[in-house]
């Protein structure tokens, strides 16, 4: 039976070793795996993952492919993208669970005032990653007032 067609957008990560960073994302944030697709030598030209029922897709690097450059995070001197996870509950769990599992902390998880819980790590991969959970809910007015404080 085929599936109907859905329209969505998904992130799409380029990896070393994409086998690896697929276990570290099972083991540190929970995803699910959908599948993969072996390539040449033993790389991995596309798998997808599950995250609190959001896709992101990965695959290994292919300079070749790219007019020799690599793509990855670590290749580029680091990221501007942040793939970012909402939790309803546990995010002191979940933020430890992926530094139990090799990320690194970019930004502690601390209370933030527009009322997450939040947090940053980077992947073993260079991929960065936001951690939240909401603790409280703050009325623009009072958001504005607070990030007048921050600064």
């Amino acid at each position: 039976m085929t599936q109907p067609a859905t329209s969505y957008i998904a992130p799409h990560l380029v990896v070393d070793d994409a086998a690896a960073a697929i276990d570290f994302y099972v083991k540190a944030f929970g995803a699910t795996e959908y599948g993969r697709v072996p390539g040449p030598g033993g790389k991995l030209i596309h798998a997808a993952l599950d995250f609190n029922g959001s896709m992101v897709m990965l695959n290994d690097d292919f300079p070749e492919m790219n007019d020799g450059k690599s793509t990855t995070p670590k290749s580029l001197g680091g990221t501007p993208v942040t793939i970012h996870l909402q939790f309803a509950d546990d995010v002191d769990a979940r933020f430890q669970r992926a530094l139990d599992a090799g990320a690194t902390v970019v930004m502690p998880l601390e209370e933030q005032f527009w009322g997450d819980r939040y947090g940053l790590v980077r992947d073993p991969f260079g991929h960065q990653w936001s951690l939240a959970q909401t603790v409280r809910e703050v009325s623009m007015e009072e958001m504005t007032e607070a990030m007048k404080q921050e600064t």
